[in-house]
């Protein structure tokens, strides 16, 4: 009687259990798909049909996909280059404080917005500073305050061109000089001149937002007929030395080899080559045939953008295209950004402005954003002094009516005048002040 009550039990409990294993079944599996989770790998249990019978799980682990890394968001990089800072002593004397010392701020106030856009900003510092210890003299033999470095710098020009044809008026120790007063402005990168003259053919490299822009700096030469052995090396030169010359003498109709072999060197480098050469006739408003062939042999070796310096006029912008296909876009001249000149077209300048679009895979320039931004320079005579920069399209008959060159005679400067030679010289590559400041 006993063993039928305990056999009637066991099976009741066999039997409970049983129920218990197909009733909770599913939460297993919730539970196996939790753990899972945790350990972040995603798993999917399935019954197989045919094997449901022997209740086998099969558990099937996905692949974690590989990130799509985000598009590469294209950008732009801007230059902005202006001419001579030809620093004639009625400039000179505009920087001198009523407690004897110089400052030179008030030159670069009037184009602040544009410093203020541009990546990399240029200016051609016509004359040397060789000491202020020496006196300051304007034309023929410059000797400019050394505080107008201290201006240029705070102004926010990050290249100054130092080759020209007034590099040595002071001598080569007026050169050095100079070396080393912009050796204390590391924000500035100064071409041109060296003080070691194993440096002379070194590529001087500006990067920006990761791209690499090499900037020459070449003159035609000095005030003279040829290169004095003593300044050799220390100065880049533009032009060849005549053959078999054993004094130095060059040959201004040549380029010299030096440089397109730099040009060449630089272009493997640097993404974006930028020659500026000291060159040209003085106070001609078009391109010399030689500043076209040396144009052009610069742009075949490489140059990507030249802007020249020296007539003291502006002249026209236009793009090289050479026999590869490879283009150039070209300033001949900028004329003088500052100066006390007696020409009326003196008074007229242009500030380069040139726009770099940035791919994943190139860099080129955006002529649709590029051109030249006309300028007019004013001072006022009796004493001489700095007025101010316009843009040509803020200028007024009333300043005009005002301008210091009047005082020399025969200039009668409008803005007519100034408009028809803007549209003679610059003519499609004119662009407005708000074209720029609105990139």
């Amino acid at each position: 009687m006993n063993k039928k009550i305990i056999g009637v039990f066991l099976i009741s409990l066999i039997g409970t259990l049983l129920c218990g294993v197909i009733i909770t079944y599913p939460r297993w599996s919730v539970l196996i798909k939790e753990s899972s989770e945790e350990q972040i790998i995603e798993t999917e249990i399935t019954t197989d049909v045919e094997e449901a019978e022997t209740d086998t799980v099969k558990i099937e682990i996905e692949a974690i996909p590989t990130p799509t890394p985000p598009p590469f968001e294209e950008y732009d990089i801007s230059l902005m280059a202006v001419g001579d800072n030809l620093m004639h002593m009625g400039l000179v004397n505009s920087g001198r404080q009523s407690d004897g010392t110089y400052n030179f701020d008030l030159l670069y106030e009037d184009i602040a917005p544009y410093l203020d856009k541009a990546d990399i900003s240029i200016i051609n510092q016509e004359t040397i500073m060789a000491g202020n210890d020496k006196g300051f003299s304007g034309f023929p033999y410059f000797n400019t305050p050394i505080e107008i470095a201290d201006a240029i710098e705070k102004a926010g020009f990050n290249v100054v061109l130092q080759s020209s044809n007034h590099t040595i008026d002071q001598g080569v120790e007026g050169l050095l000089y100079a070396y080393n007063v912009w050796k204390q402005h590391p924000g500035v990168m100064m071409v041109g001149i060296h003080e070691n003259t194993e440096e002379l053919h070194d590529i001087p490299i500006m990067e920006i937002e990761g791209i690499r822009f090499a900037i020459l700096n070449y003159t035609y030469g000095p005030n003279l007929g040829a290169v004095p052995s003593n300044v050799q090396g220390h100065m880049n030169i533009l032009c060849a030395t005549r053959e078999g010359s054993k004094t130095g003498e060059l040959d201004f109709t040549r380029l010299d080899p030096a440089v397109i072999d730099d040009i060449k060197r630089a272009d493997e480098m640097a993404d974006i080559v930028i020659v500026c050469p000291h060159w040209g006739t003085e106070y001609a408003t078009e391109p010399s045939k030689y500043q076209t062939e040396f144009a052009y042999q610069m742009a075949e070796a490489g140059a990507d953008v030249i802007i020249g310096a020296h007539p003291h006029v502006p002249e026209p912008v236009e793009k090289i295209t050479t026999s590869s296909g490879k283009s150039c876009l070209c300033y001949y001249s900028l004329g003088n950004y500052i100066s006390t000149g007696q020409n009326g077209q003196s008074m007229l300048e242009g500030m380069a402005w040139v726009v770099f679009h940035v791919t994943e895979d190139d860099v080129y320039i955006d002529e649709n954003k590029s051109g030249v931004l006309p300028l007019v320079m004013e001072y006022l005579s009796g004493p001489l002094r700095f007025e101010g920069v316009y843009a040509l399209e803020d200028y007024t008959d009333e300043l005009a009516s005002k301008h210091g060159i009047r005082s020399w005679g025969g200039v009668n400067l409008s803005v007519e005048k100034l408009k028809e030679w803007s549209s003679s010289i610059f003519g499609e590559w004119s662009i407005s002040k708000d074209y720029i400041l609105s990139q």
